[in-house]
């Protein structure tokens, strides 16, 4: 499939998704200079093989779905084109409040399975969402079941408190809505670090063992051409500590003051790539310049 087909696939999926949800509590498209450039792209594209918009088109799909009980679920389906789509599935996240971060994870993750084997090379936005109709009942189920579930007292030790950091490497992150949802989840839970955008992909996240574990299962399921963890650090904490005194432990291993993007002199011709000089000092300001022979093979300078 050449990229003009991919885009006129793109752009005949979002005109029907248009007429089946007119109304922008249906449908809500979040970047409509994308949309634009997208149908330029395709009405006006002389050549199959010229380049594709840099942007790609990112909407949500908000739905009402009847539920066992009386009330009605508020389901949001953000979704994001990767220029490839369809011959590569779209970013697909589920938001639903009657969830756990969990529950949502997994219908995440049971999601993609289905479109991976049902829809590989097809737009599959409305599969998705009746995917999601016919199966969030069974979630919620789920999830009622284990907040109901009498908590059984256990005479086992505590498990003994970690601190983490997580280097993830990632061939490219260039995607908007990821970009955006590493931001969210590290200050959700309460992780520093940085992100760096482009080619490659380079995000930090360090603070609780298991809130580093959680980032790490919500980032891993998206869509990724590669993604691993590079290196890993696990400090034991003192298990006789109290609970405040862990956090200031936590606090006292922290490299870096918050989470942020970084950004180092990006150029290239989609200004995709960044300089590794600047990225080698930043690194080494923060006392971890020896994660950079890791990440690239070679000694920073």
């Amino acid at each position: 499939m050449s990229m003009l087909e991919r885009a006129e696939c793109q752009l005949a999926e979002i005109e029907l998704l248009t007429s089946m949800f007119p109304t922008q509590e249906e449908l809500e498209i979040t970047d409509q200079l994308a949309l634009a450039e997208l149908r330029d792209y395709v009405e006006g594209s002389a050549s199959t093989d010229s380049p594709p918009p840099p942007s790609t088109p990112q909407f949500f799909i908000k739905q009402k779905l009847d539920t066992a009980s009386t009330e009605r679920m508020d389901v949001i389906l953000s979704c994001a084109y990767p220029s490839e789509y369809p011959s590569v599935l779209p970013e697909i996240t589920v938001r639903c409040a009657g969830l756990s971060r969990a529950q949502q994870t997994q219908i995440h993750t049971d999601l993609n399975s289905y479109l991976m084997e049902n829809c590989q090379g097809e737009v599959c936005v409305l599969s998705a969402v009746d995917w999601v109709k016919d199966n969030l009942q069974l979630f919620i189920n789920n999830s009622l079941s284990a907040a109901q579930a009498p908590k059984k007292e256990s005479s086992s030790p505590r498990p003994q408190e970690m601190f983490s950091r997580l280097w993830i490497y990632s061939h490219h992150i260039y995607n908007k809505t990821k970009r955006k949802n590493i931001l969210e989840w590290s200050k959700e839970l309460g992780l520093s670090g940085f992100s760096m955008p482009g080619k490659p992909g380079i995000v930090c996240v360090e603070g609780p063992h298991s809130a580093c574990e959680e980032f790490w299962s919500r980032v891993k399921v998206l869509t990724w051409k590669k993604i691993m963890i590079r290196h890993r650090e696990d400090i034991p904490l003192d298990r006789q500590v109290e609970d405040s005194r862990a956090v200031e432990s936590i606090d006292s291993l922290r490299k870096f003051t918050g989470f942020e993007e970084a950004m180092f002199d990006p150029h290239g011709n989609r200004g995709n790539h960044m300089d590794l000089g600047q990225l080698y000092q930043f690194l080494n300001e923060k006392g971890c310049c020896d994660v950079f022979q890791m990440y690239f093979g070679i000694e920073g300078r």
